[in-house]
């Protein structure tokens, strides 16, 4: 045998070894392989859709979603995604900023409270305010769209006269707040529109029915404990204090701490209804021959 035949031979005694050599790994080493690769290539070709169809579904799907996020924006609370401290500091600023000057609030962080589908903080508020200033800050923490809730609370009456003898009547308060928060979207719109949060004024509960603290006649208006009718005229009364100073009064005017109620022209009387720290005296002074008539009622 010639060396050409002999090489010829080795060269397909090798091509055979590398043919049988690939056959066995790419059919046998690699068969599980393949087949995974084509069931994965069949099933993405089984959910293949066009552009068109895409863009369809991509629609209907932003509809609902706008759907789902009125639903949630037209409800009165909303539990917002994961809220700072700092955000509940803001709030009580802005709702305090319209305060009476001798009205105050403190916030105190308190802690924070994890729950299973959302957590909270704790505040605790504290202050001296007049009442209505205090209500117009229950009713913003109760009513405000991002959900917050005063868990406890407790008021006292608190009175100051001021250098011109004036009383003031302030409550003592203090509130723990809880301020909830979620750590996912499910509960909170995209868009959220702040309620309403100024409410209208109502009638103070802590101020005293009767009261100790008359306030001073700053205005100088009459005195009626002391005065004298002097005439009536069609314009109205003439009627002087105990310093002898005269004053023309007509029915509805202002006097120290009450007004002129009717002027009585047929029994020559001029009547007036007084608030005396909670206690209503009505007092009628009499034109006579002397001038000095006054009857208390």
């Amino acid at each position: 045998m010639n060396r050409k035949l002999k090489n010829t031979l080795v060269l397909i005694a090798i091509f055979l070894l590398i043919i049988i050599g690939g056959s066995i790994f790419s059919f046998v080493i690699q068969k599980s392989k393949i087949d995974n690769k084509k069931k994965e290539l069949n099933s993405l070709n089984a959910n293949t859709t066009n552009t068109e169809e895409l863009m369809a579904k991509f629609d209907n799907l932003k509809r609902r979603a706008a759907e789902l996020d009125s639903i949630l924006s037209l409800r009165k609370f909303n539990i917002p995604v994961n809220v700072s401290q700092s955000d509940f500091y803001d709030f009580v600023n802005k709702i305090s900023y319209n305060f009476a000057p001798d009205s105050y609030v403190n916030i105190e962080y308190v802690e924070l409270i994890n729950q299973k589908h959302y957590n909270y903080y704790t505040y605790k508020l504290s202050g001296t305010a007049y009442f209505n200033d205090v209500y117009k800050l229950i009713y913003a923490i109760e009513q405000s769209k991002s959900l917050k809730k005063i868990l406890t609370c407790n008021f006292t009456n608190f009175v100051s006269v001021d250098d011109d003898g004036l009383p003031h009547y302030y409550v003592n308060y203090t509130f723990k707040v809880a301020v909830y928060f979620s750590s996912n979207d499910q509960f909170a719109s995209s868009v959220t529109k702040e309620n309403k949060l100024i409410p209208n004024p109502i009638y103070d509960i802590f101020y005293p029915l009767i009261r100790n603290e008359i306030p001073p006649n700053l205005d100088n208006l009459l005195d009626v404990q002391s005065a004298q009718l002097l005439a009536l005229i069609p314009e109205g009364a003439f009627i002087s204090d105990s310093k002898g100073v005269t004053y023309l009064l007509w029915e509805g005017d202002q006097v120290y701490l009450g007004y002129l109620t009717e002027i009585d022209y047929d029994k020559n009387e001029v009547h007036f209804v007084l608030n005396k720290g909670g206690i209503i005296e009505k007092v009628t002074l009499t034109l006579d021959n002397e001038n000095s008539d006054k009857k208390n009622n």
